[in-house]
């Protein structure tokens, strides 16, 4: 046989060998929809639903009477979002969420990030006790946390006070000591989260990638700046929306540690000026639209703050 039937020979026999061989496997555009089909089931069983009865209720006039059944709720329309935003009190609370939300969000944030390198650079031992320091934190209920902060800063029996020398001091009296007594107790069990999470992405950056950042003379500072903040971006997405969304809608904390919201509510936040209205007043209508703006609000912030990380995305 010539050279060239053998070459058309060997052509032949993989040509057969391709056609026979499987081809991978293409599923449709639905595909992806029918894996997540049972999480959607149960989320839109466990939030659509109460969603859609917080919108309803918004607006209609639902107070005892409607709940015992006594009057039939009637319709409101915006009635009740106007009442709320025309009461000066909504705006001072709202003011002072958003205000207290961003301090405890950059202060869990700083506090979970330094200690995520610190792990980077203590031995094993050391490391293995900071984490589960941070995770007992973390695991511990916030009505038990709240109740051994205030012990901890109690004017009469706390060491804090006899530490600092501050004698019979109240931190729970004035508007802004109390706010910074809930604010530590939030981030003290905020911070493991953000430590843990930073921490798992900066073991997973190349070494190689770090070393010649320090061969070139880059501080720790820049390196975190120039280096593994940029890397870790996806991750502190993720931490910050969490931060945002946990600490906006704070209502354990403030509750416990300032009996409902402080002297004259001087310490209300927006969950906690929701449950008054609508359990401690029986407005359950106001209620229910505060619980609405705060949803709006937190979805507006995060749609923002998403854009703004994909725009910066795309200039680099």
């Amino acid at each position: 046989m010539s050279s060239g039937g053998v070459v058309r020979g060997r052509v032949r026999r993989r040509r057969g060998l391709s056609r026979s061989s499987p081809r991978p496997f293409r599923g449709s555009s639905s595909t992806p929809w029918l894996y997540l089909a049972p999480a959607l089931v149960v989320l839109g069983g466990l939030l659509v639903y109460p969603v859609y009865q917080l919108g309803l209720i918004s607006f209609l006039e639902y107070t005892q009477a409607q709940v015992s059944g006594g009057e039939p709720a009637t319709f409101q329309g915006f009635g009740n979002y106007a009442e709320l935003f025309g009461d000066g009190e909504f705006w001072r609370v709202l003011l002072a969420t958003v205000v207290f939300a961003a301090a405890c969000v950059v202060s869990t944030l700083a506090v979970g990030c330094a200690l995520a390198v610190l792990l980077t650079r203590v031995r094993a031992v050391p490391r293995l006790a900071l984490m589960l320091a941070g995770l007992g934190a973390w695991a511990t209920p916030a009505v038990t946390g709240s109740t051994v902060w205030l012990l901890l800063f109690d004017p009469d029996f706390g060491p804090v006070n006899r530490m600092l020398g501050l004698g019979d001091h109240s931190w729970t009296y004035g508007r802004y000591s109390a706010f910074l007594l809930v604010l530590l107790e939030v981030v003290w069990c905020s911070f493991p989260f953000v430590m843990v999470t930073v921490y798992a992405g900066i073991r997973a950056v190349p070494s190689e990638v770090l070393e010649a950042a320090a061969l070139d003379g880059a501080s720790q500072w820049r390196i975190w700046r120039s280096v593994l903040a940029p890397m870790l971006r996806p991750i502190l997405v993720v931490v910050t929306i969490q931060s945002v969304i946990w600490d906006f809608k704070v209502f354990t904390q403030i509750y416990v540690m300032t009996n409902g919201g402080g002297i004259a509510g001087q310490n209300m936040v927006l969950n906690v000026y929701a449950y008054q209205k609508a359990f401690a007043s029986s407005q359950y209508s106001l209620g229910s639209a505060i619980g609405v703006v705060m949803l709006l609000i937190l979805l507006a912030v995060t749609l923002v703050y998403l854009r703004l990380l994909r725009r910066q995305g795309e200039e680099l």
